[in-house]
């Protein structure tokens, strides 16, 4: 088995990650505690709410409520990923990364998410298909490999939150944006 020596750098790396996304699925500033207000810092590629650039993502309040649940729990698991590499506990890797893999419901629930943004499904199937590296490398008891694989993974986490932001719509606007039938009870 390789030993990596980076692992509490990797730790720390991870839980500065963890809380730049944390901040992205956060209310805008001012409306509530994790949103900043004054004093707020702003540091490179984070734009003030009224100067984002970022694509948007059309979604229903449900379904940006359900992304978000989703990013939450990505984060728990590169936590316990990184928790497990800091005690050689493979075997633990191995099951939280497969919270991140790529399967047949992750699939569907991406390209439904991504319908009103042209790239944001591309971009979040190839986030799945990055991690399923994790899974590999912990497989294989490779404890650098791990690394570089929640590295690459962690990478298209930045990529994607830099490129696109969550834009709750109505009913009528998703269906529009998509050109799909909104999921739930019709109005």
């Amino acid at each position: 088995m390789k030993r990596v020596r980076a692992v509490p750098m990797a730790i720390t790396f991870g839980a500065v990650v963890m809380g730049a996304a944390l901040l992205w699925a956060a209310p805008p500033p001012g409306k509530g505690p994790a949103g900043g207000g004054p004093g707020m810092r702003h540091g490179p590629g984070m734009a003030a709410n009224d100067d984002d650039k970022r694509t948007p993502v059309p979604l229903l309040p449900m379904m940006a409520n359900h992304q978000k649940a989703n990013m939450r729990d990505h984060l728990a698991a590169i936590q316990e990923i990184l928790t497990g590499l800091s005690a050689h506990d493979l075997a633990a890797v191995e099951k939280a990364s497969a919270r991140l893999g790529t399967t047949e419901e992750m699939t569907r629930m991406c390209n439904h998410m991504g319908a009103g943004a042209p790239g944001f499904t591309d971009v979040a199937l190839n986030f799945h298909h990055t991690a399923d590296g994790i899974g590999e490398a912990a497989r294989a008891k490779d404890e650098a490999a791990v690394l570089k694989a929640v590295n690459a993974t962690l990478s298209t986490c930045v990529s994607c939150h830099a490129t696109y932001k969550q834009q709750v719509v109505d009913r009528d606007t998703w269906e529009k944006l998509t050109k799909m039938k909104a999921p739930g009870p019709p109005r």
